[in-house]
């Protein structure tokens, strides 16, 4: 099994075999930003699970930019942002649906107890590390914030 960074440079020669510009361009971001991560001082060179991290940031950052294109009125370029995105999501592991990340969330509040809202911090530092990678941070949030709401 070939490492996530083995994968991406083998994208990244046939996406530029195949002159496919969105992927080019996009798998040459995503390595820039992960050989950038591997020299901030005191880092190292990343693995699957930190390179999946990169990802997740890259992916936060082009959902920030929909919005902000959206609202601008330019959805041309929320369009190209929407299309970086699901290049990116190729390299992630399956998302959860939305009942099993409820499922998810739903467990950690048994195991950990909450009985409100003012347990959210307690219930996200259980779910988190089991949904990592699988499940964007807002819907996480949101679940949790739901599910609490529902308890108090």
């Amino acid at each position: 099994m070939a490492t996530l960074k083995e994968r991406l440079d083998a994208d990244l020669k046939d996406a530029m075999r195949a002159k496919n510009e969105l992927s080019t361009s996009v798998l040459r971001m995503l390595k820039s930003a992960v050989k950038y991560k591997e020299v901030e001082p005191g880092a190292s060179a990343l693995d699957d699970a930190g390179i999946e991290k990169v990802i997740a940031g890259l992916i936060k950052q082009r959902r920030d930019s929909i919005d902000q294109f959206k609202s601008g009125g330019r959805a041309d370029l929320a369009e190209k942002e929407e299309a970086e995105i699901s290049v990116l999501q190729k390299y992630l592991p399956q998302q959860l649906t939305a009942e099993e990340l409820a499922a998810e969330v739903q467990a950690a509040i048994t195991a950990v107890g909450a009985k409100g809202p003012k347990d959210m911090g307690a219930v996200m530092k259980h779910v988190n590390p089991k949904v990592q990678g699988r499940a964007e941070g807002k819907a996480v949030s949101e679940e949790v914030k739901a599910q609490l709401a529902k308890l108090a």
